[in-house]
């Protein structure tokens, strides 16, 4: 199959798939679920565009591998964390503030995604599996090294995270253990390293070069669009500490923290006493 009816072909996917979750949604009352479904799409367009390339095989299997691996994963940890769950706020404040016409506006909000998504893939995945020779060895282990650091760290992560949740006594707290210590948002971080992986697959080909789009689009999503900017406004105003968490740890990109307030006045404290 040619690239431009796989393409055709992702579109009209993404678009059932994203009508699916519309559908769920109205049944379970919780927008939330179309998280998972957009990790598993995404991750199946990468098996789409490798049975329909023209790439050697054996990369075509590493692309739908890389790809449909990457998808499973989180979009089974989303499914876990939002199914059966009360409905994410920033779903249910888009309910919220569009009254009766939420339904017909939550449609149109779930296809509207589909132009990062469609984006994404055709970006990171169209340039592998339609290249005409397999990269070379030195690109397969760069490209397999970034992915494994990626999902390991995102899962990671994710981990640390849910395991604070899991604790009672942390109702209400920032979590700062394990890589929360360093970056406030390190799923972040291992997501946007994730869609890295593929430019070392595509870079030497024709349109090679198009793959370095997708790391930008999904570091723009998350850091101005709808990841950071929206999160880190509701955490700032209903969970106490997140201020100060805010001002000593790096945003996206893992580093040490900067030193708290109250442990910059302790040795000053301790002169006192």
């Amino acid at each position: 199959m040619s690239p431009l009816p796989a393409f055709l072909l992702t579109v009209l996917l993404a678009a059932a798939a994203k009508s699916a979750a519309w559908l769920l949604q109205r049944r379970t009352g919780n927008a939330g679920t179309v998280d998972a479904i957009w990790a598993w799409t995404l991750g199946g367009l990468a098996v789409v565009y490798a049975l329909a390339g023209s790439a050697p095989p054996g990369l075509r299997v590493l692309l739908a591998a890389m790809g449909g691996l990457w998808g499973l994963r989180l979009g089974v940890y989303l499914w876990r964390r939002n199914h059966g769950h009360p409905e994410d706020w920033r779903y249910a404040q888009l309910r919220a503030a569009w009254g009766p016409q939420a339904q017909f506006r939550l449609f149109w909000f779930f296809q509207f995604q589909n132009l990062f998504t469609l984006l994404l893939a055709a970006s990171a995945f169209l340039p592998v599996a339609y290249r005409a020779s397999t990269p070379t060895a030195a690109a397969l282990v760069l490209a397999m090294l970034i992915w494994t650091v990626a999902v390991a760290g995102e899962a990671l992560a994710d981990r640390q995270m849910r395991a604070f949740r899991a604790q009672p006594a942390h109702r209400g707290r920032v979590c700062r253990r394990g890589l929360w210590r360093y970056s406030r948002h390190p799923n972040y971080f291992f997501e946007c390293l994730h869609w890295l992986a593929y430019v070392p697959l595509a870079l030497g080909a024709p349109w090679g070069w198009v793959s370095l789009a997708a790391p930008a689009v999904m570091a723009f999503l998350l850091t101005r669009f709808s990841g950071l900017p929206l999160l880190e406004r509701e955490l700032a105003r209903r969970k106490p500490g997140y201020a100060e968490y805010m001002r000593t740890t790096s945003a996206l990109l893992p580093w040490f923290p900067k030193r708290r307030e109250d442990e910059a006045h302790a040795p000053e404290r301790d002169r006192l006493l």
